[in-house]
């Protein structure tokens, strides 16, 4: 695996975000507001999944929030790898990554068989399930986020 990170690491694409302060900060930002989105909209969800504003349909916070968290995983998805790259034999090493990959797995894979199981707009899912999804979410993504602000402070 040293071999593959280090070739990572030797990309153009890596030696320019390494070189280029505002390559790098504006790949940070991207990842950043790629992450904003996503726990942005998952919370909110999530809170409705639980049962709260249950005056408000469910169909229509799945049908407005889904896709901006979508949009936002999308983008954290495609920035990651990035940022990685330019550091990638040290930060596989760091465990905060490690987790917050897990957390991230965990929540991708629960929303992809939830969506699979009940449908996009979880019309049939019930109570239960969705209160269960909708706990784990909140654990898995704001875990992620904090995993991912505590790889800047490991190591040194």
């Amino acid at each position: 695996m040293e071999a593959l990170f280090a070739a990572l690491e030797g990309t153009a694409l890596a030696q320019l975000l390494r070189s280029s302060r505002w390559g790098y900060a504006g790949v940070n930002a991207a990842h950043i507001f790629g992450v904003a989105l996503l726990v942005g909209a998952v919370v909110p969800l999530n809170l409705r999944l639980l049962g709260v504003w249950r005056a408000v349909p469910r169909e229509t916070v799945v049908r407005v929030l889904a896709p901006v968290a979508a949009g936002g995983l999308a983008l954290a998805l495609l920035t990651g790898p990035l940022l990685f790259s330019v550091r990638a034999r040290e930060y596989s090493g760091v465990e905060f990554l490690q987790l917050k990959l897990a957390f991230i797995a965990i929540a991708v894979l629960s929303t992809l068989a939830l969506c699979r199981t009940h449908g996009f707009l979880l019309r049939d899912a019930p109570r239960a399930r969705l209160a269960g999804h909708a706990a784990l979410s909140m654990v898995c993504w704001p875990g992620a986020l904090v995993c991912g602000r505590l790889i800047a402070f490991a190591g040194d």
